[in-house]
């Protein structure tokens, strides 16, 4: 699909990309999160298998600018699922999106890693849920992969 400038949201995923993935609180109370809003999509909670995606709107992507650390992510909306592998381990969790996020031009060329196993820039946020299924809370950042579901 051609687009009519380099700043314009891509439109696929035309493959799975590696990047950092963070963790977040949302909704209803659950392990080290309180209670607190449900998120974009109005539907996330902490306790439920869920992600923050950088380009779930315009508004979502005016605020995240992925596209600042040279990454192209493609357009989804609420419930749809990625499937997030750990680099480190080869675990991975099928999450649906709940919210936008993380504001990853704040995070250009962060890096994460285990080991010699590296990932840069942070490019979704997992519910505490969804991450415990691929790293420990305490981890904070975990070099992953992330596909469609």
């Amino acid at each position: 699909m051609a687009r009519s400038t380099a700043t314009d949201p891509p439109a696929d995923l035309l493959g799975p990309v590696q990047g950092e993935v963070s963790w977040f609180c949302c909704g209803t109370a659950w392990g080290p999160c309180s209670s607190t809003g449900k998120g974009a999509c109005g539907t996330c909670n902490s306790g439920s298998l869920q992600h923050a995606w950088p380009n779930t709107s315009d508004a979502c992507w005016a605020i995240t600018r992925p596209d600042s650390c040279g990454v192209s992510l493609s357009r989804r909306t609420c419930g749809f699922r990625h499937r997030i592998t750990a680099l480190c381990t080869g675990t991975s969790v099928v999450t649906a999106i709940a919210d936008c996020g993380p504001q990853t031009d704040l995070f250009c060329g962060e890096r994460s890693c285990c080991g010699a196993t590296c990932a840069s820039n942070r490019l979704i946020d997992l519910t505490p849920a969804a991450y415990s299924q691929i790293a420990s809370l305490s981890s904070g950042l975990r070099p992953v992969e992330i596909s469609t579901a």
